[in-house]
């Protein structure tokens, strides 16, 4: 196995892993809907994205 030849300092380790955490995603509220959704995503309910219609929703009861 491989083993280091020198031992690596917390301070180059941590540089490392700096782009390693958790992120969340951004969040907006539809004023049309009331919704809370994702950004640059396409509202299934609604067929709605940025304010135009861009598919046709079966409404099924």
């Amino acid at each position: 196995m491989a083993h280091p030849k020198r031992k690596i300092s917390k301070t180059r380790r941590d540089k490392r892993r700096t782009h390693d955490k958790l992120v969340s995603k951004q969040l907006f509220h539809d004023p049309k809907t009331g919704e809370v959704s994702q950004y640059h995503r396409l509202n299934l309910e609604t067929g709605m994205y940025k304010g135009m219609k861009v598919i046709e929703v079966n409404e099924e009861v």
